[in-house]
């Protein structure tokens, strides 16, 4: 025996008389370390299910169960962690990867029984949540169990400075407000391969975002190629569910970046820019890609609106072989997007690309063919097995009061400056609505003045029914306005346009809003009539809404055609409407009105054309 070990045996010998030092719990207590890393709490109020606790948990004690009463949102699971206390180590990784900060370690560290299944039990927060845990055949023995005093919380919890993600997004280079009003250069700038790499770098692959975007595009799975600098192989998976990437990474909604973990505690993940970039990234996207149309099945599909909608339903019923022909009033595709966002938001170049794609598949486009007009759509009916209708919502809504016949309405101005000659504007505008339409109304309205009176005071004015926390407008929209300084009248409607003694517009009188809507949440304003204020401009343009043109149906068959509630065309679950073998989406059918929803609708629809045209006769 080597002599260390010998006088080793000796110094303990000396505890042999001494009285042990044993805890006798549950009778004593012995306060634990103000950090002390004990059994885990989990408040479901903020849980999202998104189960990255169970990705990074080195033992596998960690299980996502579901709970079938629970309620959730967007961007959310009916799953809870399920811990396994014969594998956790209390490292607490999973505390410092939860994206809302919702789990965390208690300071509560006894549980003495025989049992090994009560060691296993699903955590809940007695400060918020009704009951520790889970109910299950383990859970009163846990209850008894547990200790549950005040101290016992306030064990290991997350912060964000040690948090194993990143909370904050890598910024995305713009043009800044003053510089970018004085023309219509692209106000996002873009990412480049270093800050997309930076930034595909936060995701945490949960896949909430997948569960809240209607197209269920495989976000994770294009983002995670991002990352690994393979944007071709981003681009494939984008259009496996999504054949216009260029037209959704600058103008989509973003429901998925809504429902991003991250954004809880916080910001999204930048899901549509990281798509903007790897569409902006692939030059050629046919190359790339080297898609090619299904077999041939000799059936044909007529199209009516190259809109969102319209290029998705061709480019997938163009996948399957079918022979597609798209109908377009316009001079290119792309829609009302194609005359709507104004070019500092989404150039036609980009609008191109995409649809130069799906043409390359072999989808015919007749561009400057007004159906009703120039074919009757009782041909394509005649000629075709099936029609899809896209027609998007094309045409400007008025407020019709008092000399509204002197205004310009939105779509024709946003059209004009977009597609034609550029529209003359006076020194003061005034834009009637709040939603985002009236927004670019707006902005592109002040960049008009720049550039037509460079140097002198311009001014654009907006009225909206709506007050600032009722603007229909998104938040990123209604800043973006402010930032370019156009004055916002919350709460102020219309009431008449006033005119000088020539009969020019010289102003707009308005009245006080007491409220848009009425008990049941219908669209129902009162006034203040004794509330007045009058807003000076020889411009004005009304953006409060749009509607539908179904003037091509011939009257027989818009009789036949069924609306909803919401006068919005009633679909089946293929998508087909009350006309045998006409297929609607987009616009005309929902109310998200965006173009990742008529990219979803474009799914169903192209399913269910293809099955009506297959069926047996």
């Amino acid at each position: 025996m080597a002599k260390g070990s010998l006088l080793s045996s000796f110094k303990v010998a000396r505890f042999l008389f001494k009285k042990p030092k044993t805890l006798r719990y549950p009778f004593e207590k012995k306060e634990p370390a103000l950090r002390y890393r004990g059994f885990h709490l989990n408040d479901w109020d903020k849980c999202t299910g998104c189960g990255n606790c169970v990705d990074i948990c080195p033992n596998t004690a960690i299980e996502m169960i579901e709970v079938p009463d629970l309620e959730v949102g967007p961007g959310e699971k009916n799953e809870r962690p399920k811990l396994d206390y014969g594998r956790c180590c209390f490292c607490g990784l999973c505390i410092d990867i939860c994206p809302p900060g919702s789990l965390r370690l208690s300071r509560d560290y006894f549980h003495i029984h025989f049992d090994t299944d009560t060691f296993v039990f699903t955590p809940k927060d007695e400060k918020t949540d009704e009951g520790t845990f889970l109910p299950d055949e383990n859970y009163s023995i846990m209850k008894a169990s547990l200790t549950h005093r005040k101290q016992d919380y306030e064990g290991f919890s997350s912060d964000l400075s040690y948090a194993l993600f990143e909370p904050e997004r890598v910024p995305m280079p713009e043009i800044p407000p003053a510089e970018r009003t004085l023309s219509f250069i692209e106000q996002v700038v873009g990412y480049n391969r270093e800050q997309a790499v930076r930034e595909a770098e936060r995701c945490l692959e949960c896949r909430l975002c997948e569960e809240a975007c209607p197209a269920h595009m495989k976000i994770s799975d294009y983002i995670g190629a991002i990352y690994n600098g393979d944007p071709e192989e981003s681009l494939r998976k984008i259009y496996e569910d999504n054949p216009i990437p260029s037209i959704c990474g600058r103008v989509c909604m973003k429901h998925c970046e809504d429902a991003c973990s991250l954004t809880l505690r916080g910001e999204p993940l930048a899901i549509r820019w990281l798509k903007r970039y790897t569409a902006d990234t692939i030059q050629d996207f046919k190359s790339t890609l080297e898609q090619q149309p299904g077999e041939p099945t000799g059936k044909k599909v007529a199209v009516i609106g190259a809109g969102p909608g319209g290029l998705s339903v061709a480019y997938f019923l163009r996948l399957m072989g079918d022979d597609v022909v798209v109908f377009d009033e316009l001079s290119g595709g792309g829609g009302v997007i194609r005359i709507g966002p104004p070019r500092y938001r989404l150039p036609l170049e980009s609008i191109e690309k995409d649809a130069d794609h799906v043409a390359s598949l072999g989808v015919e486009f007749r561009y400057n063919t007004k159906v009703g007009t120039d074919v009757r759509f009782q041909e394509l009916l005649d000629e075709y097995n099936a029609v899809y209708l896209g027609i998007g919502l094309t045409v400007s809504r008025s407020t019709r009061v008092e000399n509204a016949d002197k205004c310009g309405l939105a779509l024709d101005f946003l059209r004009k400056n977009k597609t034609e000659s550029m529209s003359k504007v006076t020194k003061e505008v005034i834009v009637i609505g709040g939603g985002n339409v009236a927004m670019d109304v707006a902005r592109e309205a002040l960049r008009l003045q720049h550039m037509q009176y460079p140097g002198e005071k311009v001014v654009t004015r907006m009225a909206s029914l709506e007050d600032w926390d009722e603007l229909p407008a998104t938040q990123e929209e209604i800043e973006e306005t402010r930032e370019e300084a156009v004055e916002f009248n919350p709460a102020w409607g219309p009431k008449k346009v006033l005119l000088d003694d020539a009969g020019n517009v010289s102003g707009l009188l308005c009245m006080k809003v007491k409220s848009v809507f009425d008990d049941e949440g219908k669209f129902a304003p009162t006034f203040f009539e004794d509330q007045e204020m009058v807003l000076n401009g020889t411009t004005i343009i009304e953006a409060i809404g749009q509607g539908s043109d179904f003037s091509f149906l011939p009257e027989d068959m818009l009789e036949k055609l069924r609306f909803n509630e919401m006068r919005k065309v009633s679909v089946d679950e293929n998508g087909m409407t009350s006309l045998p073998g006409v297929f609607a989406g987009g616009d005309i059918v929902n109310t998200n009105l965006d173009a990742v929803t008529a990219i979803a609708d474009a799914k169903i629809a192209s399913e269910g054309i293809h099955k009506w045209m297959t069926r047996p006769r």
